[in-house]
């Protein structure tokens, strides 16, 4: 499996997860299918989009529709799929998992695209490619929550937000003083993956400030 196919598959179960959130999203707040198939898109494509135009460029995603599409089938099929299937709770577990290791692989896929997005720009330093990285893997997700009138997930819950973050800061410090991307993209990826995996595991939580009980 060359590099490029690896990073296509862990952009395209991005993609798929991203859209299946968005999508149950849609699901749970009684929305038809049209309003499914927004947030779906919304979610997989928008971070992305939110990235392509603060760095004066056309969106990727309506240059290569590819992954627009993919959210539309995704959000097509669940919306069928939970109208006509009956999911037995063994079946849910299974594809809970299935989805946490998709959207995980996404969200170090895509937090890997926007620093390296970020870092192609004139005089990069490291604040544009890590705001880049983080808006790229959770924008959709904020702009879906908005959307959908609530708090976005990313703002209370999860070790999230936070492992895209780390993982965008170590691919501008191995492209620094490496200089090597593929290393750098990499060892970001594998700092996302790791430390989110760990979360979920571990139920680690980024620290919630609490009142002084008297």
């Amino acid at each position: 499996m060359t590099l490029a196919f690896t990073w296509y598959v862990f952009d395209v179960l991005g993609t798929i997860a991203f859209a299946l959130s968005g999508a149950l999203v849609g699901l749970s707040k009684k929305m038809d299918v049209f309003g499914v198939i927004v947030l779906a898109v919304l979610t997989a494509v928008g971070g992305g989009m939110v990235r392509d135009v603060l760095i004066d460029s056309m969106p990727a995603a309506l240059v290569n529709t590819t992954n627009l599409l993919l959210a539309v089938a995704t959000a097509v099929f669940v919306s069928v799929f939970y109208g006509v299937y009956h999911v037995t709770p063994g079946q849910k577990r299974k594809l809970v998992k299935a989805f946490l290791i998709s959207d995980t692989l996404g969200l170090g896929a895509f937090t890997v695209t926007g620093v390296i997005a970020g870092l192609a720009q004139k005089d990069a330093q490291f604040t544009l490619p890590i705001l880049l990285g983080l808006i790229t893997a959770v924008g959709g997700g904020v702009m879906r929550d908005l959307l959908a009138q609530r708090m976005p997930t990313v703002l209370y819950a999860d070790v999230y937000a936070v492992a895209s973050v780390a993982g965008s800061f170590i691919v501008c410090l191995a492209a620094k003083y490496h200089g090597d991307m593929q290393l750098a993209s990499w060892a970001g990826f594998f700092v996302v993956v790791v430390l989110r995996f760990c979360a979920i595991r571990y139920r680690w939580q980024v620290y919630h400030p609490k009142p002084k009980l008297k």
